[in-house]
């Protein structure tokens, strides 16, 4: 899953009180196609961005609302699945949102909330700058583009210090590899792992991101693709090595599970920086660098990653992305204007140039580091790419997938009962999954199917 928030303030607002926010998103907002300029107008938006994210969106948007003379009206929130759910139910919306996810796209275009893009944004322009794996996943079922990526992310990276141990003369490729070098070199430090998956609502997540990567390597794309699709069990034997192989890490983690449960995924990698050393490692995403202590810290320097090792050699390379999927919910001309000026190179340079995000955009170069270029190096030249599994669950399959980590985490011994819970869920909210494995083309079907993810 990708990250949920962007700073250490919860956000803990009702679905209601956002029905009351958003409730003249539709009534005062002028009429797709209206005549006039866009002075005076407002858009709506809700996303998961706080913080430090939600500076550097605002600051995106800023030449935007400078040149229409428009308004951004911005709410950051961690429920948004909930949110969104019960806005899609009652009607109430805003008028852009960060999308959870292309699963939850689909469900909110097959609902009729969702309105398309096709005809709002350049397409062949767009299609042109962004990565095809990127448009497919904002395509809907019906083959319309419901959604555009403003940002990305790649996952599974490896993240040290190197006043600890220097891995870069000879990082690790394999996972044999990573687990010998790692005991050989831990020093000091209390532990091998940093690890955190507290984040309010949206807890569990990065351990799912954990799960993803490692079944991704151990069993291949294959595997991984019917497996959010429905069509692979959370019981069967390779998903469940995911967990198991998971489970190591946290007996081997900072503090142990109470610790994992209770540390926010942000500053989860903190004790990289201490004195002697919490932890050796720390698996997160491209993003990370700029939350916790990472923002404060010389790319480079004081932290430096490798990508996650190959286990299963025919799957050597592969990597596991995901991204930010902008959705449109009311179509004025304001919402109109401002979605077309995010998919741009210039709009995605601002965040780029801010640090901790990827573009989605081939054209926005404007990386700060050495260690943003090597992560969207690694996005553009991934032989065997994969987006976000548990992101293209249904929504109720995704919430219950992030529980269940966290009931994992805490008790262990509870994974079967666990594992049996999320294969009856999955079973009556993925329905069409058996008749999908029996096709022989069901993966190649997919859109996050092993591709490059290269324009």
């Amino acid at each position: 899953m990708h990250d949920r928030d962007g700073s250490r303030r919860t956000w803990l607002v009702l679905p209601a009180a956002f029905a009351l926010l958003f409730a003249a998103c539709s009534s005062n907002a002028s009429p797709s196609g209206g005549g006039g300029g866009l002075s005076g107008a407002t858009v709506k938006i809700i996303a998961t961005w706080t913080g430090d994210e939600q500076k550097n969106f605002l600051a995106m948007v800023k030449p935007w609302e400078t040149q229409t003379g428009a308004k951004v009206s911005y709410t950051g929130a961690k429920d948004i699945n909930n949110i969104l759910a019960t806005g899609v139910a009652s009607g109430v919306l805003p008028d852009l949102a960060g999308l959870p996810g292309p699963g939850q796209m689909n469900e909110y275009a097959q609902k009729g909330a969702l309105k398309p893009l096709d005809n709002v944004i350049d397409l062949a322009t767009y299609k042109n700058e962004t990565a095809k794996v990127l448009v497919d996943l904002g395509t809907t079922s019906d083959g319309k583009i419901g959604g555009v990526f403003i940002k990305s992310a790649v996952k599974g990276l490896i993240w040290y210090s190197p006043s600890a141990h220097d891995y870069s003369a000879s990082p690790p490729k394999t996972w044999d590899e990573l687990t010998s070098q790692a005991t050989a070199n831990k020093g000091s430090a209390q532990a091998i792992w940093c690890l955190g998956i507290e984040d309010g609502a949206a807890s569990g997540w990065s351990g799912t991101d954990w799960i993803e990567d490692i079944v991704l390597r151990q069993s291949g794309p294959d595997v991984y693709n019917k497996w959010w699709q429905g069509a692979v069990k959370f019981s069967d034997p390779k998903i469940k090595q995911g967990f198991t192989t998971f489970g190591d890490i946290v007996t081997n983690s900072f503090g142990g599970s109470t610790t994992v449960n209770a540390t926010n995924f942000k500053v989860a990698g903190d004790p990289l920086f201490k004195t002697p050393p919490g932890c050796e490692l720390f698996h997160q995403a491209s993003f990370i660098t700029g939350l916790g202590a990472f923002k404060a810290k010389k790319a480079g320097t004081d932290y430096n990653f490798f990508p996650f090792p190959d286990i299963d050699p025919q799957y050597a390379s592969a990597i596991e992305g995901a991204g930010d999927l902008f959705g449109m919910f009311h179509d004025t001309d304001a919402a109109k204007s401002l979605i077309k000026y995010l998919v741009t190179a210039p709009a995605q340079d601002i965040w780029v140039k801010a640090g901790g995000a990827l573009s989605a955009n081939k054209n926005a170069t404007s990386y700060p580091d050495d260690i943003s270029k090597r992560s969207a190096a690694l996005l553009q030249n991934a032989k065997i790419f994969v987006y976000d599994a548990s992101d293209q669950m249904p929504n109720q399959l995704q919430n219950a997938f992030l529980k269940g980590i966290v009931d994992y985490v805490k008790t262990p011994s509870s994974l079967d009962a666990t594992l049996a819970s999320l294969d009856a869920l999955q079973a009556s909210s993925q329905p069409q999954a058996s008749a999908a494995a029996a096709s022989p083309s069901a993966a190649a079907a997919s859109p996050s199917a092993s591709a490059s993810p290269s324009p």
